[in-house]
């Protein structure tokens, strides 16, 4: 996909043909594609994509907080939608809508955004709504998790779940969320929009990933949270992944009213769905953040309890299956972070810089530097099974400090990480035979394939279809 612009591929127009509206709301840019089903295969007819730039301050949280501006989000939404041709979107019967997990964003019933018309048909723009607060959100400090009651869930919870901003509003802000009577992700939020529900549906894969919620018995942890006075009127129903959440009261951009809109599901599960056709499969993720996933047998179910030292969780994903993910807070976030810390160091010095020139710069100098012994630990942003984990350097010698070596040492401990999470002998032992690697940070950035190819031999593929909105769309196309 291309940011700021709208591909066309091939007409959404043949008659007969069921096209389908995929959107992906995700951490720094928002996409959508058109996918049609015919008989040569799934056929994208437009793809588009808009930075952002949403990112909002926190003024109860500070710099601990991370937080998302939604009519930033909304308006990159809206201007995807508006370069696509009208006459591909009023053949849209379904919409399939991911998005960033774990976050948290309020609203008012009834008031959640405003509708407008124009010339291509009707739009909305947020209403009584809240920040976005996001997944990277780190307002929540161990102590203060620890001092929260115990899930009966099989996923730990930790800072940026949903539940536990909650809590943390709850405890330090009581009153910020008294205007407000409804949450979800930012993806319940249009989904809810969109199909004008009184009370927001959220998918097991966004309830799982806010915390306090059981997979097995698809239920939040009512008993648990009415006991330590949470907010329980907070809370969506819930529903499986694939279901339909309603119908579109009105048009949206010239997509007919009553088009089908899925619940809103996870962005990773619609990645995953979108390349993985084999269950020998492992998939590589490296974009803001990084993944490594594997599916888990058929009929496999989750332990009771989580494991909190665990690196490896369980993701509920299609069908009632699961996968296996190693999911790191830490990938192309890194390396954006050195890539910010050579340009601010430029600038100190006198001389601006551009970032983009930094990274190119920077990868054709690891790419010249085929190993080093300089190690680093990336983990800027900690763990979610090792929340205090910083980053380090060691085996510092004066020989390796050059910026090849550094970017090299860089790539090799971002992949290296992962593999400490879900090493190679455990993909084997699952019966993975090659992996396939996706994400925008692994795609523009040799490096890392090399560090990959290093560090888990097995044949990896790249340049599969991996895509959240693709996903998202096959999700509604397979959907009978």
């Amino acid at each position: 996909m291309a940011d700021n612009q709208a591909i066309g591929l091939s007409p959404c127009t043949t008659p007969g043909t069921m096209c389908v509206l995929g959107i992906d709301l995700g951490t720094t840019s928002v996409k959508a594609a058109l996918v049609m089903e015919t008989e040569q295969g799934r056929i994208v007819t437009q793809s588009c994509s808009r930075e952002t730039q949403a990112q909002a301050d926190s003024p109860a949280a500070g710099a601990q907080g991370k937080e998302q501006d939604v009519q930033k989000i909304i308006k990159a939404l809206n201007e995807c939608l508006a370069a696509f041709p009208q006459e591909h979107l009023q053949r849209v019967s379904r919409i399939g809508i991911s998005g960033q997990m774990h976050g948290v964003v309020f609203w008012k019933t009834n008031q959640g955004c405003k509708w407008t018309k124009s010339g291509t048909g009707h739009t909305f723009q947020p209403g009584e709504v809240s920040h976005l607060i996001t997944w990277q959100d780190s307002r929540c400090s161990s102590s203060f998790l620890s001092s929260l009651p115990q899930p009966q869930s099989h996923l730990s919870l930790a800072t940026g779940f949903g539940c536990a901003t909650i809590y943390w509003y709850l405890k330090n802000s009581p009153d910020f969320m008294k205007p407000y009577d409804a949450a979800g992700t930012i993806h319940d939020y249009v989904v809810a929009m969109l199909c004008d529900l009184e009370r927001p549906l959220m998918s097991v894969q966004n309830a799982a990933s806010w915390g306090y919620f059981n997979s097995r018995s698809k239920s939040w942890n009512t008993e648990i949270l009415r006991e330590s006075g949470f907010p329980l009127d907070l809370l969506p129903e819930v529903g499986d992944p694939g279901d339909i959440a309603g119908r579109m009261p009105h048009d949206w951009h010239g997509i007919p009213k009553g088009t089908e809109v899925g619940i809103a599901l996870g962005d990773f599960q619609c990645s995953v769905y979108s390349c993985m056709t084999e269950r020998t499969d492992a998939v590589l993720n490296i974009s803001t953040s990084a993944q490594l996933t594997v599916p888990m047998p058929l009929g496999f179910q989750p332990p009771e309890t989580p494991d909190s030292l665990s690196a490896v969780a369980y993701f509920p994903y299609f069908d009632g299956n699961y996968l296996a993910v190693a999911a790191s807070l830490n990938g192309g976030n890194v390396l954006a972070t050195f890539v910010d810390m050579l340009a601010r160091w430029m600038a100190e010095l006198g001389y601006e810089v551009l970032e983009s020139s930094v990274y190119t710069q920077m990868i054709n100098a690891a790419l010249a530097q085929n190993a080093t012994r300089l190690s680093i630990c990336p983990t800027v942003f900690g763990e979610r099974h090792m929340p205090e984990q910083l980053a380090s350097v060691t085996s510092i010698t004066a020989s390796d400090l050059s910026l090849g070596h550094v970017t090299r040492a860089l790539c090799h401990g971002i992949i290296q990480n992962l593999h400490s999470m879900l090493p190679f002998q455990h993909l084997k032992e699952a019966g993975v035979k090659r992996i396939l690697g996706s994400g925008s940070a692994l795609s523009r950035n040799e490096v890392l394939k090399q560090e990959v190819e290093k560090i888990f031999p097995f044949p990896v593929i790249y340049g599969k279809d991996v895509d959240a909105a693709m996903g998202a769309a096959m999700v509604m196309l397979h959907r009978r």
